[in-house]
């Protein structure tokens, strides 16, 4: 009899093969590494090489612009229904519902064709940024803005919740933080999205799903509690104390760690330049240096490398952004690298259905309802 191998939580499982990503080596998109993408490139350019398979060229990578700009509207109803949301929903929550809804106005819903996937994931990159500023907005007193002709899906991310335009350091800070978000090979939330596609479901359930899978605090939450951890220490002189004391404790300090990056996330340590940046024009310095001692110490006592999150929440923090965004914006990016995934899987499909280990009973007799 074959030996049944257990791995729990699938941890070193390789579940499928991807041309898309891998964090091998340090994480690249495309065989293309993500230091080089986040210093030399954009989103859009990043959201095409995921979708396409290549950089574009000038041409292209206009073509691509337009199309955002002309699906840039989000039909009047579902605008309508997130007027009535209540108010304690959260914007995950009105993102999971939008993408759902907007399937029912898209075309090509029922088309599971390569061409018309890319084009319902196009569509999903210019209208969930609209959904998630209008839900801030509206929740806000304020009315909703249409995103400004001329600028890219980063910039018109802080124009439509603000209502002007954002700083070129605030533009770049965006855009590399949707760059570093965009994909990650086999995580929780996409391999969501592909199994529920191996169904031969469609783009936008795969998103839908996606959604309420990063939605849960073990995948996307983390960049949110980075700043319960800061305004719990208050500040820099008490950064070190309350880090030690809190280690000694074991608390569980989010952003350090990470299930494949045993070395360092390569993702966190260019971000962590841009914050640098951005604390010195918004005068946060003092909090800047808070986390670095904090990292510092978590790295003495536990050689835990920071990732992703504990840059990321602070970076959104120095640009005025409110907690309930942090990981919403995280939903904006990944829908470049969960459609990618959903296309791949559609193209070369196979139903993913694994077995699982049984710990229940043994075979058991029926017993009469008068017996039991």
């Amino acid at each position: 009899m074959t030996q049944e191998i257990y791995s729990p939580g699938l941890e070193g499982v390789i579940a499928g093969e991807t041309a898309i990503s891998t964090v091998s080596g340090g994480l690249s998109y495309r065989g293309y590494s993500i230091e080089d993408l986040a210093r030399h490139g954009t989103f859009e350019e990043v959201a095409y090489l995921l979708l396409y398979g290549e950089l574009p060229n000038a041409q292209e990578l206009d073509a691509l612009r337009k199309r955002f700009a002309a699906a840039a509207t989000v039909p009047a109803p579902i605008i309508d229904a997130i007027r009535q949301f209540p108010a304690a929903a959260s914007t995950m929550d009105v993102l999971r519902s939008a993408a759902s809804m907007l399937a029912h106005w898209d075309s090509d819903v029922a088309d599971n064709s390569h061409a018309a996937n890319i084009r319902k994931a196009e569509r999903l990159l210019a209208q969930l940024p609209i959904v998630m500023a209008a839900r801030q907005r509206l929740k806000n007193g304020q009315e909703t803005l249409p995103p400004k002709n001329g600028l890219s899906l980063a910039a018109n991310c802080l124009y439509m919740l603000f209502g002007s335009d954002p700083t070129p350091v605030h533009a770049k800070a965006m855009d590399v933080s949707l760059i570093l978000y965009a994909e990650h090979e086999f995580n929780a939330s996409t391999f969501t999205s592909r199994v529920i596609v191996s169904t031969l479901s469609d783009l936008h359930s795969g998103i839908t799903g996606a959604i309420g899978a990063l939605k849960g605090p073990l995948h996307g939450g983390a960049n949110e509690k980075v700043m319960d951890v800061l305004r719990a220490v208050g500040q820099k002189d008490n950064a070190e104390p309350w880090i030690r004391s809190a280690l000694a404790r074991k608390e569980k300090i989010m952003g350090f760690g990470h299930r494949v990056y045993k070395d360092g996330d390569p993702r966190a340590t260019y971000l962590k330049e841009l914050c640098n940046d951005l604390a010195r024009e918004t005068g946060n310095e003092d909090l800047e240096t808070m986390a670095d001692v904090i990292q510092r110490v978590i790295w003495e006592e536990k050689k835990l490398p920071p990732n992703l999150d504990w840059p990321s929440g602070r970076l959104y923090h120095y640009m005025n952004l409110p907690v309930e965004l942090f990981t919403p914006l995280f939903v904006l990016s990944r829908v470049a690298g969960w459609s990618a995934h959903i296309i791949e899987q559609l193209d070369n499909n196979r139903l993913i259905r694994p077995r699982a280990r049984y710990t229940g009973p043994e075979r058991r007799p029926w017993r009469p309802l008068a017996e039991r």
